[in-house]
């Protein structure tokens, strides 16, 4: 059984590796976008040391390991759910021998991989040399990084999946994806580092899953958290994953029932 859902990764990433001149792209408008950032941090930095707990070195790193990052943990799954939904294809998904949820996950990582390594690891190489990106020297650095980027595709895949599965529940959910697009874009600090925030909106974002994909994992690699930080952290995304399943599962099987229902 489980050979039959790595399948579902090595077909994804197959399927992404046909199209991947689309990639190239993408890797030229993440590079622009880590430009406009870092131009604009520049000014606003000027002859300031630090600014919200980065220096301006550290703030360049975080843009573009940040939106470098993106382009691995991010993924369409609510929308392709969504419209498996609609068009009632997910049916006869419904009726294969597999987990439809898992063969999603599944989907999502072999869609990582090809990101990681033809969009991430290319796009990373680019901006290294625009811009005056570090690095960092210690290796428990780069493998907690590389550990914490894991678990951010993992946390935005179960906001994704359970995104998409609430098109069980209503006519059009279209604008409840855009409106988590932007939320997660902006509170897991992808636009903005959290520690930026106004003081009450940073104490609310804290509380919130999307820090955990963003923020915590930039704050290892631009070494603003080290040491037990590191263990702290990680922790802090384990807690959410292991929290998200609980509404993914129930929405699912929610799901499941509703389609029986109408379904017959």
């Amino acid at each position: 059984m489980l050979s039959v859902y790595t399948d579902f990764i090595r077909i994804r990433f197959l399927t992404m590796l046909a199209y991947r001149v689309n990639y190239y792209t993408g890797i030229l408008i993440y590079s622009m976008n880590i430009g406009v950032y870092y131009f604009t941090y520049k000014a606003i930095y000027g002859d300031a040391g630090s600014i919200g707990g980065f220096s301006a070195a550290q703030m360049t790193t975080y843009v573009a390991v940040s939106w470098m990052a993106r382009a691995f943990y991010f993924n369409n799954l609510d929308r392709e759910i969504s419209t498996e939904i609609r068009d009632g294809s997910i049916a006869i998904q419904m009726i294969r021998p597999y987990n439809y949820v898992l063969v999603k996950v599944m989907q999502g990582l072999g869609e990582g991989m090809f990101r990681f390594l033809l969009f991430m690891i290319p796009g990373m190489a680019i901006a290294m040399l625009l811009f005056p990106v570090t690095l960092p020297k210690d290796p428990v650095a780069w493998i907690s990084f590389l550990v914490m980027l894991f678990f951010s595709f993992l946390i935005n895949t179960q906001i994704n999946i359970i995104t998409g599965l609430t098109a069980f529940f209503v006519e059009n959910n279209e604008g409840m994806m855009r409106m988590k697009r932007v939320v997660v874009d902006l509170f897991s600090g992808l636009i903005l580092p959290i520690s930026l925030f106004p003081g009450w909106l940073a104490t609310f974002a804290q509380w919130l899953p999307f820090q955990a994909i963003t923020y915590l994992p930039g704050s290892v690699f631009t070494g603003r958290v080290k040491g037990v930080g590191i263990w702290n952290v990680l922790g802090i995304q384990i807690i959410w994953l292991v929290v998200l399943l609980v509404p993914m599962i129930i929405i699912w099987r929610l799901a499941r029932r509703r389609l029986f229902v109408q379904g017959g």
